[in-house]
């Protein structure tokens, strides 16, 4: 991942002295154009320094994350400037005229950070620190520990670093492939790549008294490729770097990678995550996310003021295994062989892995179908007779508990039966008294019929919601709006709360709430809600006995409440209360709440109870709203 080579940008690749002039004229040129338009003063500036060039792995992958990390986490507008060094390649030393571009074309307007992708692009700031940015924060990242010239390190300087492990990697290998006896490692011939093979030649000599290690380092990638499709049973390929090939060939991106996991009769694995996805099976690696991040969290600190130097990060070692299903499968790799914590990606189910219950649970159906659908269609049957018994038997029970509560209801209904009968009478003898005079008032006696005629229809109604409640009439849903019914009902019960003395505050949704229910049974639920509060605030010595009804919408649901301001119900209670033969009351049957519930739940709804907070219980019901 680092090393110290000649370097110059991609944009200015010439292979003479006058070339490069012409083309650094351009680039000043072009510099001081871009520098003439107007910037936002507010941006931070951050030079992103490749070490080989924008789509060289692995590098390009950390500074396509380390990028989208601190655009995410600064969540200002940030400026980010691209530079590329790449191999000169003529024999020549192109590097003091490209620090003198780098100058000029950053001496206007000045950047606020450096972060150094690689020890090559680290390593050509440190020499030329003095001439370029002297006092700019600089992050080296995604470098190894061992790459880091501590002793060049500045105040303005921090390392986000990692720590390779090739012994770590290899074993890996033998874990995953405990027969293996021949190891082909996949290394290029510039000079990091070369740094790195003498370390691996000395870190895993001891592993050579146990299986043969072959270097590919010496070959072009077409002779690389020839060498891996031949290799002996019970191999594996490592692969390092291919940056440039002993063909004095580049090879950026995955492509190199994807062309010898092709081609190879042995599996390939490596010890960094951004060659994972394609070709390579897995193991512990450095991971490009965990890395990134680190590195984004220092830049965002270095660009809220922090000092690099005080920052320190440790190096970040490999991170837990990871594996490609996909290549386990093509080189016959059992899951019992991975090491303890690994995760697996890209794992295709088969069908019977992805179904294998239903298919099972399928034939069993099959298998069992002519055994049991003749006692099926018999439990249907008894089952259709049992449902409509018990519903008939809840009708009558509920009927009967009409009954009870319109005895309650006789003396109230009485009284506003005797009112517009009253008022009929007295309007009759009136009527009589005019007509019986010498000169009869058309108008008054006009006003005395339709007065009449008011009364009666008071008392029409007041008989039919008595013939109503009484009526017996099968279950039946249809499209009710809970507010009319709610409306109805407290007109019922009005003068039974004017003789308990209770008030019944309703307040009613603005809008329609639609639903499908039993008229008649419905409407018992709520009466028996409202006659409960009623008898609850019986033998209360409150002044203000208040029954409050509320209708309201609550999403795709209509709901109800009724509460009163009783002694409320008894905590250990609360959960009792809607089953059969519970009562508060000294001669209850105990079933009113039971059957609520019953009917409530017929119509697809629930019912609640709660004791309020400043005394009295509440009643809520829910009810599904049809469109």
């Amino acid at each position: 991942m680092t090393g110290v080579i000649r370097f110059w940008p991609t944009l200015l690749r010439l292979s003479c002295a006058q070339s490069f002039t012409a083309a650094l004229a351009v680039a000043l040129l072009l510099a001081m154009l871009g520098q003439s338009k107007a910037a936002d003063p507010t941006a931070k500036r951050i030079l992103m320094l490749h070490s080989f060039g924008p789509r060289f792995k692995p590098w390009s992958d950390y500074e396509q994350a380390i990028r989208s990390e601190i655009s995410r986490r600064w969540q200002k507008r940030v400026e980010f400037l691209d530079q590329s060094l790449v191999n000169a390649g003529d024999g020549e030393n192109p590097e003091p005229a490209f620090v003198d571009y780098l100058r000029a074309l950053y001496a206007r307007r000045p950047i606020d950070l450096i972060v150094a992708i690689g020890a090559p692009a680290a390593d050509f700031i440190q020499r030329h620190r003095q001439q370029l940015f002297p006092t700019t924060p600089m992050v080296f990242t995604a470098v190894e520990q061992r790459r880091v010239q501590s002793e060049k390190l500045t105040e303005n300087d921090t390392v986000v670093a990692v720590a390779h492990d090739f012994p770590a990697a290899f074993d890996n290998i033998l874990r995953v492939l405990p027969l293996t006896q021949t190891i082909a490692v996949v290394n290029g011939a510039s000079p990091n790549e070369k740094f790195w093979l003498k370390e691996m030649r000395r870190e895993l000599a001891p592993l050579t008294r146990r299986i043969e290690l072959r270097w590919y380092d010496e070959l072009s990638f077409e002779d690389i490729l020839l060498e891996a499709a031949r290799l002996p049973p019970h191999s594996a390929i490592f692969w390092h770097l291919m940056n440039v090939d002993a063909a004095g060939v580049s090879h950026e991106a995955n492509d190199a990678l994807n062309k010898l996991s092709s081609s190879a009769n042995a599996p390939v694995f490596s010890y960094d995550g951004s060659f994972f996805g394609e070709a390579i099976v897995g193991g512990p690696m450095h991971s490009v996310q965990q890395l990134s991040q680190s590195t984004a969290d220092v830049a965002v600190r270095i660009l809220n003021g922090e000092k690099p130097g005080d920052i320190k990060t440790p190096p970040s070692p490999f991170a837990a295994p990871i594996f490609d299903w996909r290549q386990l499968q093509r080189w016959g790799i059992s899951d019992s062989n991975l090491p303890a914590g690994s995760t697996l990606y890209f794992r295709e189910l088969t069908g019977w892995e992805r179904y294998s219950w239903q298919i099972a649970l399928t034939a069993a159906v099959i298998l069992a179908q002519a055994a049991f659908i003749s006692a099926l269609l018999h439990a249907n049957r008894r089952r259709q007779f049992a449902e409509m018994q018990s519903r008939e038997r809840l009708t009558e029970l509920a009927r009967v508990v009409r009954f009870s509560t319109a005895g309650e209801l006789t003396a109230s209904i009485a009284h506003e039966i005797n009112q517009p009968l009253g008022a009929i009478l007295a309007n009759a003898e009136t009527a009589e008294a005019i007509l019986q005079s010498s000169n009869p008032d058309i108008a008054e006696l006009n006003d005395i019929v339709k007065d009449i005629l008011q009364d009666d229809r008071r008392a029409s109604e007041v008989i039919r919601r008595m013939r109503s409640l009484l009526a017996k009439a099968p279950f039946e849903l249809k499209r009710l709006d809970l507010n009319d019914l709610v409306g109805d009902t407290v007109g019922l019960l009005s003068a039974l709360a004017v003789a308990r003395k209770c008030e019944l505050f309703t307040v009613t949704a603005a809008e329609a709430l639609p639903i499908l229910g039993d008229r008649i049974q419905l409407q018992q639920v709520i009466l028996n809600l409202i006659v409960n509060g009623i008898d609850a605030m019986q033998d209360t010595t409150r002044e203000n006995r208040i029954i409050s009804i509320r209708t309201s919408r609550l999403e795709d649901f209509a709901e109800l409440s009724v509460s009163d301001l009783g002694p409320g119900i008894p905590e250990e209670k609360v959960k009792e209360i809607f089953e059969p033969f519970f009562t508060s009351k000294a001669g209850g049957m105990g079933m009113g709440l039971s059957i609520a519930r019953t009917i409530i739940e017929a119509h697809h709804g629930l019912i609640l109870a709660r004791n309020r907070d400043h005394g009295g219980a509440s009643f809520r019901i829910k009810l599904p709203l049809v469109r």
